[in-house]
């Protein structure tokens, strides 16, 4: 089971690929709680998740698994919820004109259960916080991200 998404951001692979290697980068669009070093293969991250009150409502830790630079970025689940443990996290780059295409992958999952189809979401979300980031500075990381349910 996987998550799939496209998106196309108006910018040179190599300014998203920041956005995706980089501690501050992944702080600017994912979750200002972000710590480690996601900038060489074998790397640490760890990423918190807090509501807009303060309080960590979850917590994620990836090991960096390949770095292309302006062409892929690509992570192994290494702690966080049991569904996402040893799941892989990926971004695949391409040049179309003006714009740089993401793939993205979060392949892994055991079976296709409720918390994938939040997650999904979440996903496709974070992906929009990316391109906004990119494009005009100003991303949507947590815990100003958009809240769709009670598990946010």
């Amino acid at each position: 089971m996987d998550i799939l998404h496209r998106v196309g951001i108006k910018a040179a692979p190599e300014k998203v690929y920041q956005a995706l290697a980089t501690r501050e980068g992944l702080a600017g669009w994912w979750t200002r709680d972000t710590e480690g070093d996601g900038s060489r293969s074998g790397g640490a991250l760890k990423f918190r998740f807090h509501n807009p009150a303060g309080a960590e409502i979850g917590s994620f830790d990836m090991k960096v698994l390949e770095l292309k630079p302006a062409g892929r970025v690509s992570w192994q689940v290494t702690g966080g919820p049991e569904e996402w443990i040893g799941s892989t996290i990926e971004w695949s780059l391409k040049q179309e004109d003006d714009y740089t295409i993401v793939l993205f992958r979060h392949s892994g999952w055991k079976e296709a259960v409720e918390f994938m189809h939040h997650c999904s979401t979440k996903w496709a979300l974070f992906l929009m916080s990316l391109k906004a980031l990119v494009e005009t500075g100003t991303g949507a990381p947590s815990p100003h991200d958009v809240k769709i349910d009670n598990w946010n």
